[in-house]
């Protein structure tokens, strides 16, 4: 019985698996750049989201989405598209930063933590629709 569920509901289940991994990911080297190295809380965020996107177009390529070709034209075409997409996402990401932090005063990391599942959501579609799209 979970087989088949997890057959069923693969794509999604190991979407949030790695997308929980990517999260982790940006909210630790996040952590890491602002308390540890003392840089700017939007600098940070730029600097986390560049290494928790590598981590997620990998992840997503090979276990979420499960797109196998090494056609150079088709992967360049995916790289493009994702990280055009997370730099949309990364857009989101930061005005949600600058309102929470700056102007409401919430504490970075409690808005970085909102930040990101709204952040998830978005890739989850963006992904899903325009960079790894199913060939019929």
């Amino acid at each position: 019985m979970l087989g088949s569920l997890y057959k069923k509901y693969k794509e999604i289940i190991n979407y949030l698996i790695f997308g929980g991994l990517t999260t982790l990911v940006s909210i630790v080297t996040y952590a890491l750049f602002t308390k540890l190295f003392l840089i700017n809380y939007l600098i940070s965020n730029v600097l986390s989201w560049i290494i928790a996107v590598l981590f997620a177009f990998i992840t997503n390529k090979l276990f979420v989405f499960e797109s196998k070709s090494k056609d150079k034209k088709l992967v360049t075409k995916e790289i493009t598209n994702f990280f055009f997409f997370r730099i949309v996402s990364l857009g989101i990401e930061m005005v949600i930063m600058y309102i929470f932090v700056d102007l409401l005063s919430i504490n970075d990391l409690i808005t970085k933590v909102i930040a990101q599942v709204i952040v998830i959501l978005s890739n989850y579609i963006f992904s899903k629709v325009f960079v790894f799209k199913k060939s019929n």
